[in-house]
């Protein structure tokens, strides 16, 4: 791995891409990282390797970790049926949708943000503010007393509102927030330090704004444009290396146990030819195994890319604080380090 090569080359890039954002490669115990943007315009703050980043519904495998957790523990199984754990009221929910539905995106609930028909996340908020987002239990007035969507177990379909039902079973279980769960079970475990589930009007430091780029080039930030805190679907903030930390902690079974991990990073359902979904996330697979493990989160404002090589030791993890580029960004890198 040339470090110095593969520098330059997404340097340029990132110049044509205008990225703003940070990026950290693992390859065999060697490492390459870099920043690049503004984490605040306005001040002229610059990104920089320990800034934090919002990864949207790159936070999704926390939610999934938490159950993991909380099913060798024997407090749940996947095949809990909601309905007879959860103590909210769902008067539409399919009897028989489990807590394998929801981590799989099979569950055919109804999704408060359908990103096959919804395109500006912002629309959210003209009937349920923002600012009043701060919790699990604050997203249910978006399909709490909506009908099915799809037939439970019919397809894969890719849906927020499973995830939130799943963070409000992890708070039912542990008795405690779901952010404060994740931050002592999760985070705290393995070393994120600087990771957390903050509050959009009461940012900490080094956290990156998100920034919106309008059809006319006005820009804005994205304070308007999301739950004021994230939660169990997604809006954590990371560092490009907390997050590259907590894959290899996953993976060497320090965040549940090894036989977990297999079972979390098993391939379930197909999404489209080569490309499967577990509890884990997406994965990429050939004829005979998993090629790689994908993770992503776009938001208004956000960008977020990660990849795993289990042959390769190879992880990713690319972090925009733009609405976009990451993608590329994580490409280019891919193309480089894969020679």
């Amino acid at each position: 791995m040339d470090k110095q090569k593969i520098g330059n080359r997404l340097t340029k890039l990132q110049q044509e891409l205008r990225f703003s954002g940070a990026f950290y490669a693992h390859h065999n115990e060697k490492v390459v990282a870099e920043s690049y943007g503004y984490a605040n315009r306005s001040e002229k703050i610059k990104n920089e390797l320990a800034t934090r980043f919002s990864i949207a519904s790159g936070s999704k495998i926390f939610t999934s970790v938490a159950i993991c957790q909380l099913v060798e523990k024997d407090k749940i199984a996947f095949d809990t049926k909601v309905k007879d754990f959860l103590e909210i009221d769902f008067p539409y929910l399919d009897q028989n949708v489990t807590i394998d539905h929801l981590l799989t995106h099979t569950s055919g609930v109804p999704d408060y943000f359908d990103e096959d028909t919804m395109d500006d996340y912002e629309v959210l908020w003209e009937s349920l503010p923002m600012y009043r987002v701060r919790s699990a239990r604050d997203f249910l007035p978006l399909f709490q007393y909506k009908r099915m969507e799809n037939k439970r177990g019919n397809f894969f379909k890719y849906n927020n509102t499973g995830y939130i039902i799943l963070g409000l079973i992890i708070e039912q279980v542990s008795g405690i927030d779901y952010s404060e769960y994740i931050e002592q079970n999760i985070f705290q475990k393995v070393g994120m330090a600087n990771s957390g589930y903050f509050s959009m009007d009461a940012l900490p430091e080094q956290v990156a704004l998100g920034y919106i780029e309008n059809t006319n080039g006005q820009v804005k930030t994205n304070i308007f444009s999301l739950p004021a805190k994230g939660g169990p679907d997604g809006g954590a903030y990371v560092t490009v290396k907390d997050i590259v930390t907590f894959w290899k902690a996953l993976l060497a079974g320090e965040v549940v146990s090894k036989k977990m991990t297999e079972i979390m990073l098993k391939p379930r359902v197909i999404v489209d030819d080569d490309i499967l979904y577990g509890y884990g996330g997406y994965f990429e697979m050939n004829e005979k195994s998993v090629v790689k493990y994908i993770q992503m989160g776009y938001d208004p404002g956000v960008n977020y890319r990660l990849v795993h090589y289990p042959d390769l030791d190879l992880t990713i993890a690319v972090c925009s604080n733009n609405s976009d580029s990451a993608y590329e960004m994580l490409k280019e890198m891919e193309r480089m380090m894969l020679k």
